[in-house]
C-alpha cells in the first residue's frame, strides 16, 4: 500500500516561519488560530501544486495488477526522434505491450494500453500509473477508464509512488543494448527493441524473483525454479570440491612401492 502522506523538512520550516512571525505580532487568540490555519494552507499549497488531489494521496490502492507506462525517445544517426512506448508489469516486470513510432502519436497509449488487456493472464482491473504527459491524458484513453477496463493514477500526485519501475527499464533498454549497435533507421530500432523485449521476457532470469524470468512469474510456471537451482547449485558446490581435493601436483604424489 502506498504510503501515509508525510511531510517534508522543507514544509516544517516554512509553517514554523509563519507561525513565530504571527505570533510574535499578533496577541489575539483567535487571529492567531486564524494565521496558523492560513500557514498550513499556504505550506499545503507549496509542497503539492495541485490541492484537492493531496487530500487522497496515499489512500488510492493500486489493486493486485498494477501496470507503468511511459514514452521515450532515442536518436538516429541523422538526428531524427525515434519514440519508444511500452507497458510493464509491476509484479512481474514483464513487458506487455510495446511500440516504436517515428511521431509522438498520443494515441498509441490507448492502443497498448487495450493490447496489454487482452494479453492479461487473469480477469482483473489493472491500475495503470501514468506521468502528466497528454499522451496519458486525452479521449482515447478517458474513454478506457470511464468504459472500467483499467484505472488510472498520476504519479507522485494521486500516490506517492514514482513511474519509476518502466524509467529503469528505460534506461537499461538504452545503455545496455540500443546505444551499443548502430541506430540508423526506425527498422533497425524495432528490430532491436523486439529482441531486448523477448530476451527480457521470456529468457532473462531476475534476482528478485529468485532466479525466475518475467515470462514464468507472470505465468506462474517457475514456482519451481529457485528450488532447482539451489539443488543444482549444492550439487554444484559439492563437485567443484571433489574435483579440487583429487587434484595433486607431482611432489605431492604418494609413490609407488617397488618390488
Amino acid at each position: 500500500m502506498p504510503r501515509p502522506f508525510q511531510f517534508s523538512l522543507r514544509d516544517i520550516l516554512l509553517v514554523t516561519a509563519i507561525v513565530a512571525a504571527l505570533v510574535a505580532t499578533i496577541t489575539s487568540r483567535q487571529a492567531t488560530i486564524a494565521f496558523v490555519t492560513l500557514g498550513i494552507l499556504l505550506m499545503f499549497l507549496w509542497h503539492r501544486p495541485v490541492l484537492l488531489r493531496l487530500w487522497t494521496m496515499g489512500t488510492i490502492g493500486l489493486g493486485c495488477s498494477r501496470w507503468h507506462i511511459d514514452t521515450t525517445l532515442v536518436r538516429l544517426l541523422d538526428g531524427s526522434r525515434i519514440y519508444l512506448r511500452a507497458v510493464i508489469d509491476n509484479y512481474s516486470r514483464r513487458i506487455l505491450a510495446w511500440r516504436v513510432a517515428t511521431a509522438f502519436q498520443p494515441e498509441l497509449t490507448a492502443q497498448l494500453l487495450l493490447e496489454a488487456h487482452h494479453r492479461m493472464a487473469a480477469v482483473t482491473t489493472p491500475t495503470a500509473m501514468v506521468d502528466g504527459g497528454t499522451e496519458n491524458f486525452n479521449h482515447a484513453v478517458d474513454e478506457l477508464v470511464q468504459s472500467g477496463l483499467l484505472k488510472r493514477v498520476l504519479a507522485q500526485t494521486d500516490i506517492q509512488y514514482s513511474n519509476s519501475m518502466i524509467e529503469a527499464w528505460w534506461r537499461t533498454l538504452k545503455h545496455q543494448w540500443l546505444y551499443l549497435n548502430t541506430l540508423d533507421s526506425a527498422a533497425a530500432v524495432q528490430k532491436l527493441v523486439a529482441f531486448f523485449v523477448e530476451q527480457h521476457n521470456v529468457h532473462l532470469p531476475h534476482a528478485a524473483f529468485q532466479g525466475q524470468t518475467p515470462d514464468e512469474m507472470y505465468y506462474g510456471t517457475g514456482a519451481d525454479i529457485p528450488r532447482q537451482l539451489t539443488a543444482a547449485k549444492a550439487s554444484a558446490r559439492q563437485t567443484r570440491l571433489a574435483a579440487n581435493r583429487a587434484i595433486r601436483c607431482q611432489s605431492c604424489a604418494v609413490p609407488e612401492a617397488s618390488n
